[in-house]
């Protein structure tokens, strides 16, 4: 249907508010004047002239309105301006801050001396200089948990953007340090070929004479080294795990079994985050691997760009404090930590933090903060020539572990776990009795692999929601799993209190 033309709008526009309050009060006094004048005026005389003049006038003000109403843009009302609507504040977590008591000792000296020069981001100097310590001391100093033994080699790996989070340059000033320090170390313990085992097993393998057990893994490109773990069937994943534990290894070479026993193994890996996006997946279902990690988000600290102008004396001082470090340890019979009685009550109270478990991806990567906060606090005391772990080593451990968890929660909060475990634990949710491996199978209709159930069955154990119980009778031992009732019971003399 097609409208005719308006007689009373022909610009087919609607006028402003402001310009219809103005139209009315126009109109009014029009109306009041033409009151007057024909008050005044005697009955069947004819208007005055001023009436005739303000009829006029009022003819052309209606001319005019129309002849700029055709400019306007149509149906364009004044309305107030809405209310300023802040946006939405974001859920993702903050990015992590390090803490002042994480600069203890010689590691803190080394930071703050590096700082003024260097771009890269303190975090990532400090965790590759601990992780560098604990592999140059070899797997002499220990701690004792129960039966079992603690050395002081960590598996750190950094996240941050490709170029300019500044990784390599980080390394590249620690690496000149340990130099330094104990160049047969640097030249014969660390490695940058990427991990396989049979590259591992025979550096360390056995053979006389005795060969040193060290090994440094800086891996620059560890995304490789995370496709590698995402293999089921692969060697790669066990050896490292293993390798953390500081147990024997053991690896088919295609030819023959080769063994390294008591290797002292550390990682200093390097990855992008959208790397790590990529093969998250990967990581969570080796997740025994990834909670052996000290998982750190840097960045570039400042800009630098003429670089940075540490003298070699300041340079000198360090190494010198750190060979000073070295030659302690060495010549320590047994080193072995323990707790001083006021490290003692400062564990019994951050323990219950600590055990904190989560049923996600986020929990399985941070499920060992008990062993990462001892083995750090060890490394601390170590710098400072002392068995005795104190008060100020264990908070400076507790504040490297906050800033590794905080990055961990950056990477993993967002990431369900792995499927098969969650499968699994729903299953034992409604089986009080457990379930055997045959019947664990039966739950994927025997589709998934033996590899891939070992490994979520290591997920849930690892993050202490189930526990396996062998049968013994006359027949064959059957092993069950079954859900934990109170998982992660707080029990500080489970880690030496």
């Amino acid at each position: 249907m097609t409208l005719g033309p308006n007689t009373f709008n022909p610009s087919l526009t609607l006028p402003t508010l402001a310009a219809i309050q103005r139209r009315c009060g126009e109109l009014l006094a029009h109306q009041n004047r033409h009151k007057s004048a024909q008050a005044l005026a005697t009955p069947g005389e004819a208007p005055a002239e001023e009436d005739l003049r303000l009829l006029e006038e009022f003819a052309q003000q209606q001319e005019e309105q129309q002849e700029s109403a055709e400019f306007q843009e149509p149906y364009a009302f004044e309305e107030p301006e809405p209310p300023t609507v802040l946006p939405p504040r974001s859920s993702a977590p903050p990015p992590p801050a390090l803490d002042g008591a994480a600069l203890h000792g010689i590691a803190g000296l080394l930071v703050r001396t590096l700082a003024p020069h260097t771009e890269a981001d303190p975090a990532a100097v400090l965790l590759q200089f601990l992780a560098a310590f604990g592999n140059l001391v070899g797997p002499g100093p220990h701690c004792r948990v129960g039966a079992t033994r603690h050395g002081l080699n960590l598996f750190v790996i950094l996240v941050g953007e490709s170029s300019k989070a500044r990784k390599g340059t980080s390394w590249r000033q620690i690496s000149s340090l340990f130099t330094e320090a104990d160049p047969l170390w640097s030249s014969r313990c660390v490695t940058t070929t990427r991990p396989t085992p049979n590259t591992i097993l025979q550096a360390l393998r056995d053979q006389q004479p005795v060969t040193d057990r060290r090994l440094f893994l800086l891996s620059e490109e560890f995304a490789s080294v995370i496709h590698v773990l995402g293999r089921e069937a692969g060697q790669l994943s066990p050896l490292l795990r293993s390798a953390w534990d500081g147990g024997n290894l053991c690896s088919h070479d295609g030819h023959r079994y080769v063994q390294a026993t008591a290797a002292h193994i550390s990682i200093v890996g390097h990855v992008t985050q959208s790397e790590l996006a990529h093969h998250l997946s990967r990581i969570e279902s080796h997740n025994g691997f990834a909670n052996r990690c000290l998982w750190t988000s840097v960045r570039r600290s400042q800009s630098l760009p003429d670089g940075g102008s540490l003298s070699s004396e300041q340079h000198s001082v360090i190494a010198g404090e750190l060979r000073r470090t070295l030659d302690w340890v060495q010549s320590q019979d047994e080193l072995l930590f323990s707790r001083t009685p006021a490290a003692r009550e400062l564990w019994n109270d951050g323990y219950v933090a600590l055990s904190q478990g989560r049923e996600d991806a986020f929990g399985a990567a941070t499920s060992r903060a008990e062993a990462q906060v001892l083995r750090l606090s060890a490394i601390y005391a170590a710098l400072d020539r002392t068995p005795l772990i104190d008060a100020c080593h264990l908070q400076a451990a507790l504040a490297v572990w906050d800033y590794c968890r905080a990055s961990a929660r950056l990477l993993f909060d967002t990431a369900p776990i792995d499927p098969t475990a969650q499968r699994i634990s729903q299953a034992l949710d409604v089986t009080p009795g457990g379930l055997s491996r045959v019947q664990i199978r039966a739950l994927f209709n025997r589709h998934v692999s033996k590899e891939r159930i070992d490994l979520a069955l290591e997920q849930l154990m690892t993050l202490g929601l189930i526990h396996s119980e062998t049968s013994a009778g006359r027949r064959r031992p059957a092993t069950l799993w079954a859900k934990v009732e109170d998982p992660k019971v707080v029990n500080p003399e489970t880690y030496g209190a």
